[in-house]
């Protein structure tokens, strides 16, 4: 099977630093890989809380995540701060991707590049749900900001 490749946008929307805590990493003595697509969840969170947004509540549907592919590219370590740059694209009629980037903080060095395909979702009757118009617009429209 082929390696995962993650193209990255010219430009992301978003951005958001996250501290390395202990329990962020494993034995090996680096950024554990469930613990990466942890911070990489908190991200998406401050994303949504940025726009005024919940993951439940944006333009009147939830969200949920469909798939998710990431692609790592060097160690992180305990105490090292993470940014976490975020773009939407990909937009179809139920959803859209997120794509990220996370870099170390101090060095620019990055440490991993991933995609988590969102799917718009109805929380009252469990199912999947049209991508609001306006939330499309409004996540077409964010300048590049920072949290």
């Amino acid at each position: 099977m082929p390696r995962i490749t993650i193209d990255l946008p010219e430009r992301f929307t978003f951005a958001t630093d996250i501290p390395l805590l202990i329990l962020h990493i494993n034995l090996g003595g680096h950024l554990d890989n469930a613990m990466l697509l942890t911070l990489v969840a908190e991200s998406r969170v401050r994303y949504w809380e940025h726009l005024g947004y919940t993951a439940f509540d944006m333009e009147g549907v939830g969200s949920i995540v469909a798939d998710a592919a990431l692609e790592y590219r060097s160690e992180a370590h305990h105490g090292e701060t993470m940014v976490i740059e975020q773009a939407t694209r990909d937009y179809h009629k139920y959803g859209f991707d997120i794509v990220w980037r996370m870099s170390d903080r101090a060095t620019g060095r990055e440490v991993a590049r991933g995609k988590t395909g969102i799917l718009c979702f109805n929380t009252q009757t469990r199912k999947v749900a049209l991508l609001p118009d306006k939330l499309r617009e409004r996540l077409q429209a964010v300048p590049a900001l920072r949290s």
